[in-house]
């Protein structure tokens, strides 16, 4: 009975022939074979995190796609290249099943700002399997007076794109600290149409797509993670690039998560793909977002784990999560990660409110001493619950049941949603234009004698379920002056971003001796502001307004944003805020404090995005609302945010900060948005070099200056 022949053994049989031939293979290409052949068992390769003065996290996943099964392994750590000299050695770690084959393990004892090359190795059936070497760095001691220099980076939308931006990193070969990555390592969607590429060249596919959200754009239908399996295929299709995992291979990454992460513009564990249509609540979802986030990056959480495999299931997961850390990097830098997602509350302006909801009446602007603000007609309200108002309240229920219906909700969920909203006081520039909409305009209120109060259609709110007037492109003035009322009315709740716990923290970290203050916020702070107001070539009055680009970064808690760099400003020095999210570059001082905003990897710019939304919006391209925004959109910016040192909205790339004793030299390297689409991996390094341009800018005593 012929015994069944093993694949590897066969392999090495076909090898072993093919060295007794004259065209067989030399000891070189041997060697190649062995490695190609090792490298299957790491398919995504090795990484490495968290750079402390006397640790590191190390990881790898590991799979025998023949044997199935957890894999053990063991690492090997040296400060030679050649691993003549081992300095540990561990053995018996577990790639568990459990953990789709993911493994981190915290190598504790190490020597502080000391380079050390590391791989993971596989022993079965007498053969031992390598990974690829991965090198990092240790961070300087405490009180060590060297300058340090980190990479900022973050959004790398793999879909349709390509990383040019890494790959020009790794040319560079920088003597970088770490890699900070501010968030959207992964994109929670398969091909959203809104911003992803329909390149099948560069997709994600799911292994379970039935246990996938199915979203609809149109015509267009396509994925959302939702289970375990959906956002581990995520990271591991991301990692399977080669040019990310030679970024991994070379420097050690300090990670936050922002949305995508989880889900688009999420707070907490809740989702925003329904624009309010329904409750988006998704503890399971967001758990589940964690457990591969946990899993696939090189991550120690808490910072207390002591030497050997991170239990990846003994970390806390929502609602008890904790990623805020910070680190130290000798005498100059004390970096602070912040968790902008976890903790924060809703946006301040509710997707499915009802825009003619008036949220401050004419009691509360007169206690505010606001009243003379608002005497204009177009801020007259009625009480619709009166009974001088049952026909027009029928009226304006049926016709929100008929929208709500069409924007895809049952007739009892647009019922009870007409229940909820359409009642009380609600602004008569809303109602009477709905009313002549729906030929009913021999119903329309006159204004003449009525109160004055503020509804969500004065702050862009024009339509319910809609992001638009809700977390993208809102009126900033009135918008402020809610958030300021609902601020004070709910203890400071409305905008406690951070949480209170953790903001406590960040308080107590910012005391910290070292010279320089690096705060990691995922989400921007420089004020993104569109002012119109006297762009006279737009027809609509009502549209020559100022305007929020998007709420969903800290412009939408504006009271809170305003507080906290205040604090900063008065009881800390050298602080500076590194942020990402925006898919743009920008450097400004807000409220005296210098903010650094780093560009996306690979992910649509904000022009782009911008374009899309505003022909959405109904603009064509040709008109004026099209140009300011979507041609011009530098030059609005600067124009409206006079803080605003640099800015550029059409290229990807990512920032290089060195932080020295008297200045921090920041450096953006940048690439423009149409390259993001070729793939330089196929060209001479000469091609990709000649794309990208830098730009330095020089931080000090509070200012930011051109370098």
């Amino acid at each position: 009975m012929s015994q069944k022949l093993h694949r590897r053994t066969l392999l090495q049989s076909i090898v072993a022939v093919a060295a007794t031939t004259a065209f067989g293979c030399n000891e070189e290409e041997t060697t190649e074979q062995q490695a190609a052949q090792s490298r299957a068992y790491f398919p995504q390769s090795v990484a490495s995190g968290d750079p402390r003065p006397d640790s590191v996290v190390l990881w790898t996943r590991a799979v025998d796609e023949e044997h199935g099964g957890d894999v053990t392994l063991s690492l090997e750590v040296s400060t030679e290249e050649s691993f003549g000299t081992l300095i540990a050695n561990p053995k018996g770690l577990q790639a568990l099943v459990a953990h789709d084959n993911a493994l981190k393990v915290k190598v504790t004892n190490l020597s502080p700002r000391t380079t050390y090359y590391y791989r993971f190795v596989y022993e079965h059936d007498g053969e031992r399997f390598v990974s690829p070497v991965g090198r990092t760095k240790t961070a300087p001691a405490p009180g060590e007076d060297v300058a340090v220099k980190l990479v900022v980076a973050s959004c790398q939308d793999y879909v349709g794109r390509y990383y040019n931006t890494w790959q020009r990193l790794t040319q560079l070969g920088l003597d970088a600290d770490a890699i900070v990555f501010l968030g959207d390592y992964i994109y929670e969607t398969t091909g959203d149409p809104a911003f992803q590429s329909t390149n099948t060249l560069r997709e994600v596919k799911f292994q379970k797509p039935e246990e996938a959200l199915v979203q609809k754009t149109g015509f267009f239908q396509y994925y959302a993670a939702q289970s375990l399996s959906n956002y581990r295929d995520l990271y591991k299709t991301v990692r399977s690039d080669p040019v990310i995992q030679k970024v991994h291979e070379r420097y050690p990454f300090i990670n936050m998560w922002d949305d995508h992460e989880f889900s688009n513009d999420c707070w907490g564990s809740n989702a925003t793909y329904e624009n309010g249509r329904r409750t988006e609540k998704q503890d399971d979802r967001r758990r589940n977002a964690e457990q591969a986030f946990f899993e696939f990056l090189p991550i120690d959480t808490a910072g207390t784990a002591g030497e050997g495999s991170i239990d990846v299931d003994a970390e806390p997961k929502y609602p008890n999560t904790r990623i805020y850390r910070d680190f130290e990097f000798g005498k100059h830098v004390k970096l602070i990660v912040t968790d902008y997602r976890t903790y924060r509350p809703d946006h301040l302006i509710p997707e499915d409110g009802y825009p003619g909801a008036v949220v401050m009446d004419e009691t509360v602007l007169a206690a505010l001493g606001a009243t003379p603000a608002f005497a204009n007609d177009l801020f007259a309200y009625v009480d619709l619950d009166a009974t001088e108002y049952e026909q027009h309240r029928a009226t304006l229920r049926q016709v929100y049941v008929a929208q709500s219906q069409q924007a895809g909700l049952t007739q009892q969920e647009a019922s009870a949603k007409a229940a909820t909203w359409v009642k009380g006081k609600l602004a008569l520039a809303y109602v009477n234009q709905v009313l002549a909409a729906a030929g009913a305009g021999a119903l329309a209120i006159p204004p003449a004698g009525k109160p004055r109060g503020l509804a969500f259609v004065h702050m862009g709110k024009l339509n319910p379920f809609d992001v638009r007037g809700t977390r993208n492109i809102v009126i900033k003035d009135t918008y402020d002056l809610y958030a300021a009322y609902r601020y004070a009315a709910t203890q400071t709740a409305s905008e406690n971003a951070l949480g209170t716990e953790q903001e406590t923290w960040l308080k107590g970290k910012l005391q910290a001796a070292n010279t320089w203050k690096f705060i990691v916020s995922s989400v921007s702070l420089s004020a993104l502001m569109l002012d119109l107001r006297q762009k006279t070539d737009i027809p609509d009055a009502s549209l020559r307004q100022r305007f929020y680009f998007t709420t969903d970064q800290w412009d939408g808690f504006p009271t809170k944003k305003k507080e906290l760099l205040t604090y900063v400003k008065n009881n800390v020095s050298n602080a500076v805020f590194l942020s990402g999210d925006i898919h743009a570059s920008f450097a400004s001082v807000e409220e005296g404090v210098p903010t650094l905003t780093a560009p996306s990897i690979s992910s649509s710019s904000i022009k782009e995005e911008a374009g899309t939304a505003v022909q959405g919006a109904g603009f064509a391209q040709g008109s004026p609302i099209y140009r300011y925004i979507a041609v011009e959109t530098d030059q609005t910016l600067r124009a409206a945010n006079p803080n605003m040192v640099f800015s550029e909205a059409d290229r990807h790339g990512f920032l290089v900060v060195e932080a020295k004793p008297g200045e921090v030299l920041a450096t953006y390297h940048l690439l423009p948005s149409s390259e993001v689409h070729k793939d330089y991996t196929k060209r001479t390094p000469n091609e990709l070099q000649r794309q990208f341009i830098t730009h330095a800018l020089r931080v000090q005593n509070g200012t930011i200056t051109n370098a």
